[in-house]
């Protein structure tokens, strides 16, 4: 009888995984919604400063991309049960998601060599806005490394198999809605200055 409850249970909390991870991403969302239409408010400001992306970011978009699709590839793999690729695609992932948190770092320090700060005499309204949602998104960055590294170190204990994706589902979801979040805000930046 105890056994019974606790597959019910096991059985109830699988099928709510999913939709609580989607209520999150679109708290999400809503969050990152209205940072942006702040700053396109703000752009009426008569201290408004218009200034080029860092050349880093344009990197750091493409190293993001590239991480999706290295996790698109892991999940198939994984549905042919082959362990071996489904290892090297999610380091991979995992290898592209650190080196976008590092161009991201670096597009910082580009903005800070040509003057622009996130607060203080030196920052502007513009470079405050850029500072600081890209620095929300690195956190969503830095939660979906830790998802990951907990997805990696599933999968090496071999919890994760053709039968049983559901944890692998759930990293990949969310690392795909931080990649899309900021190819929405990299676009976002890039044309309303």
């Amino acid at each position: 009888m105890n056994n019974s409850l606790e597959n019910e249970y096991k059985q109830a909390k699988r099928k709510s995984a999913k939709p609580m991870l989607w209520v999150s991403m679109i708290s999400m969302t809503m969050m990152f919604a209205g940072l942006t239409s702040a700053y396109v408010v703000s752009r009426k400001r008569y201290d408004w400063v218009s200034f080029d992306l860092p050349s880093a970011f344009y990197t750091s978009t493409i190293l993001i991309v590239l991480s999706s699709i290295t996790f698109i590839l892991a999940r198939r793999f994984l549905k042919k049960d082959d362990r071996m690729l489904t290892s090297v695609f999610l380091i991979s992932t995992l290898l592209l998601g650190i080196g976008f948190m590092y161009y991201q770092f670096l597009g910082f320090s580009e903005l800070m060599e040509t003057g622009l700060y996130f607060t203080g005499e030196q920052s502007t309204v513009k470079s405050s806005f850029i500072f600081g949602i890209t620095g929300a998104h690195l956190v969503h960055i830095a939660a979906g490394i830790i998802v990951l590294l907990v997805v990696i170190f599933n999968h090496f204990n071999k919890q994760y198999s053709s039968k049983n994706m559901l944890g692998l589902e759930l990293g990949a979801i969310f690392w795909h809605f931080v990649d899309i979040l900021w190819i929405y805000l990299f676009f976002f930046f890039y044309f309303i200055r």
